[in-house]
């Protein structure tokens, strides 16, 4: 998923904003959002054994002038991650398809939009 700014205009604020996320609350900020998005996945997991539901991690990626949540779920089968083949469905050993189930766009997208609020009062403030 990729968000898109389109904007006029000054950048000030948001310049300002982004010199205050390089402190150490930013990284508080990210921590929120970050085991909101594990919460919200868990949630949303389809449940059979609770093993992939529970599997789900998270990483906050830290470099010069970028941030990010990578949201992980470390469940394997044979090399394959059975929340991949959950979201997108897959075939069986005898020829026949399970159907995917779209669950986790509409269980993190709640975040996503948490998150980008929460950014834009402090870019307005």
């Amino acid at each position: 998923m990729c968000i898109k700014f389109t904007t006029k205009g000054d950048w000030g604020k948001t310049y300002a904003y982004l010199r205050r996320l390089q402190s150490a609350n930013a990284f508080a900020v990210l921590e929120k959002y970050a085991q909101q998005g594990v919460a919200a996945l868990r949630a949303a997991t389809p449940v059979d054994s609770s093993e992939t539901a529970n599997s789900w991690t998270y990483e906050i990626v830290r470099k010069k002038g970028y941030y990010a949540i990578h949201w992980h779920n470390t469940h394997m089968e044979a090399g394959i991650p059975i929340a991949i083949i959950l979201q997108y469905g897959h075939g069986t050993g005898t020829g026949g398809y399970v159907q995917g189930r779209d669950y986790i766009m509409p269980a993190i997208q709640p975040i996503f939009d948490q998150m980008i609020d929460e950014i834009w009062r402090e870019v307005t403030k």
